[in-house]
């Protein structure tokens, strides 16, 4: 120990684990992650049981997993996700591993984009006493042969080892018959929540369609309503969630499963459910009123009347996704903005939504209104500066995360806006807000004696002695011809003394997403993009920004995982040698159709241990080779896209 206290002394004080704990639990994950390899004593108070909840740990079948699993078995508790496994030996070897180290201190497992052998699982199973969640979306091979859990002897002992899990999700399995659904559920007699998600269900019960319940016999091959309806009928007292997004439930299913006698759902997912209609909406509210969250996006059948049905039936609700529900107007949103529990609404792709009747809703007292903290309005094309002004001012003291993402007709005055009354974001993105320019970004007035007078500078041909040039032949100019009007240095000015009105107030941004924002400049992107904090951001196709704003974006934004500057034409690799040194943090970069060559990978290897995503496609200076060399020098690396000069694009995916 004396090693280690002569290692910890010059860089950190010695003091008690206790209060080097109490000191870590003001810090948020990633800044902890960070402060835990400064020493040994630093990073056993990291290893804090209170910083460990829900810790979740994803890695690939390798050789290297096994050594991790066996050091996972020191924690008290973890979940695991391993992909890619498959038959084979290795594949064997870690999944008894990971039984044998941590069977009992396991509490969620996934497998996805795997193939796992029937008998690898049921050897592993039985040892997971503790486990409250398993994952088996996707798991065809699991299910293709009608045999799992056939065995009574199997059965029992999951049904002994599985009879805490909470958590089933089974999505998107085309091979989940009845006969292997009964066996699996017969196992947790403790379900709360249940994903069936994409899979194949025989919905018998539909007398709309000429047939009338209970007269169509179903294949045991499929999985049908019959069953899930007789496993709600027997788990009702415990389950309430449940998923059947993306399947063919029709409104008469929906209403056969809601009004289950003592279920009492308060979570129901059924995006992109096409056969849904208004009616089946309340019929569902009819008998499930005590829904919390609910998810009908994609559900294109639906209009306003369903709106209205929500607002009135479910006075518990907190988060309601409406998106992609194109039929759906202004037509009841005061009164779902009513809804005092209300605190997410996604609107996303909600064509005819401009924001006027959600303006009346939150107009009304505090008590009598939602406290919004998620507003998910992309793609509304008539939301106008107007509803965002009045809705910034209505709810800037609860938003956390505001989407206007393809709000085309967001300008300037709806950015300042947001600067001053939404200074609690943490999310907010303005992806392909095309009026967005400099000036909103700074929080300073446009001033138009800065733009040159074209008009006046114009000296073109004179047509005529009499209309000389009063563009009589001039073609109008197109959007795309306008450049972006030029900040001086006096605006410079004036925005550092003003800096309260800027995007730079909100101190506490998590995530900013301003691609597409094509009128952005260097001046900017490199004053008010500097946030400690700052996790995920986004500047993809903005053609004016340079090799600077990179720059003045890593010397202030040191905590990004998650950056993606491509289709930025002038960023170079002297940018990139400027920016990569301050982020170290770093795990997805996207640099596709950049203007940089193989010096800017090899800085990777030296500055980016930790990257897991790299997106160089379109850089037609990078060669395949220094692609390739990325896997054998970066351990974390999973995914990079490159696109060759024919068009063709690799995807490298490397293993653990």
């Amino acid at each position: 120990m004396e090693g280690s206290d002569e290692e910890d002394s010059p860089e950190a004080p010695n003091l008690p684990l206790e209060i080097l704990v109490y000191v870590l639990g003001f810090l948020p994950t990633s800044d902890r992650k960070e402060a835990s390899l400064v020493c040994r004593s630093w990073y056993f108070a990291s290893q804090d049981s209170c910083f460990q909840k829900n810790v979740m740990f994803c890695f690939p079948a390798s050789a290297a997993s096994l050594e991790l699993v066996r050091g996972l078995g020191r924690r008290s508790r973890c979940s695991l996700i391993i992909s890619q496994l498959d038959g084979f030996s290795l594949s064997r070897s870690l999944l008894m591993e990971v039984g044998l180290c941590l069977g009992s201190r396991l509490d969620s497992l996934a497998l996805p984009g795997s193939s796992v052998s029937e008998a690898s699982l049921l050897a592993l199973l039985p040892r997971l006493t503790s486990l409250r969640r398993l994952d088996l979306r996707g798991l065809d091979s699991l299910f293709m042969s009608g045999a799992f859990l056939s065995r009574e002897e199997h059965r029992q002992q999951v049904r002994s080892a599985l009879s805490g899990l909470e958590e089933l999700d089974l999505s998107d399995l085309r091979y989940l018959s009845d006969l292997t659904f009964n066996r699996l559920t017969g196992c947790t007699p403790r379900l709360r929540r249940l994903s069936l998600a994409g899979c194949h269900i025989a919905f018998e019960f539909d007398p709309y369609r000429g047939c009338p319940v209970g007269t169509v016999e179903v294949s045991s091959a499929l999985l049908s309503l019959r069953n899930v309806r007789k496993l709600l009928m027997e788990q009702n007292t415990t389950i309430v969630a449940l998923d059947l997004s993306r399947t063919s439930i029709t409104p008469e299913s929906l209403r056969t499963i809601a009004k289950v006698e003592g279920l009492a759902l308060e979570e129901l997912c059924l995006q992109s459910c096409k056969e849904l209609t208004d009616y089946s909406v309340e019929l569902l509210l009819k008998h499930q009123p005590s829904l919390q969250r609910l998810d009908i996006s994609g559900c294109t059948e639906l209009t306003s009347r369903s709106v209205v049905a929500i607002a009135r039936g479910l006075s518990s609700l907190t988060h309601l996704s409406l998106s992609r529900a194109w039929r759906i107007t202004e037509t009841g949103l005061a009164d779902l903005l009513s809804v005092s529990s209300l605190k997410s609404v996604d609107l996303s792709e909600c064509l005819h939504i401009g924001g006027t009747e959600m303006v009346k809703g939150l107009s009304r007292c505090d008590a009598e209104r939602a406290q919004l903290e998620k507003l998910h309005l992309r793609s509304c094309a008539y939301v106008r500066d107007e509803a965002v002004l009045a809705l910034t001012q209505l709810v800037g003291s609860t938003l956390r995360q505001l989407d206007l993402t393809s709000c085309v007709n967001v300008t300037d005055l709806s950015v300042r806006a947001i600067a001053s009354y939404l200074q609690g974001l943490v999310v907010l993105r303005l992806g392909g807000c095309k009026e967005v320019t400099d000036w909103g970004l700074l929080g300073i007035v446009e001033n138009t004696t800065c733009e040159l007078d074209e008009e006046k500078e114009d000296h073109g041909p004179r047509f005529t002695r009499t209309f000389g040039n009063m563009g009589f032949f001039k073609p109008p100019r197109l959007p795309f011809e306008d450049r972006p009007k030029l900040v001086t240095q006096d605006h410079l000015e004036r925005f550092k003394q003003e800096a309260g009105a800027s995007l730079l107030a909100l101190s506490r941004l998590r995530e900013l997403n301003l691609s597409a924002c094509c009128k952005l400049t260097d001046s900017s992107i490199a004053q008010v993009v500097r946030y400690p904090d700052l996790q995920h951001l986004s500047l993809s196709m903005l053609p004016e920004v340079t090799d600077a704003s990179l720059w003045a974006v890593a010397r202030h934004c040191r905590s990004l995982t998650s950056l993606d500057v491509s289709h930025c034409a002038h960023l170079s690799d002297l940018g990139v040698a400027q920016a990569l040194p301050h982020l170290h943090r770093l795990q997805h970069l996207y640099l596709a159709a950049c203007d940089i060559t193989d010096k800017s990978l090899f800085l990777l290897t030296q500055h980016c241990k930790r990257l897991k995503t790299l997106d160089v496609s379109k850089c037609s200076r990078v060669s395949v080779t220094m692609v390739d060399r990325l896997h054998s020098q970066m351990p974390f690396l999973e995914n990079v896209q490159y696109r060759l000069h024919n068009g063709c694009t690799i995807s490298l995916k490397s293993t653990f």
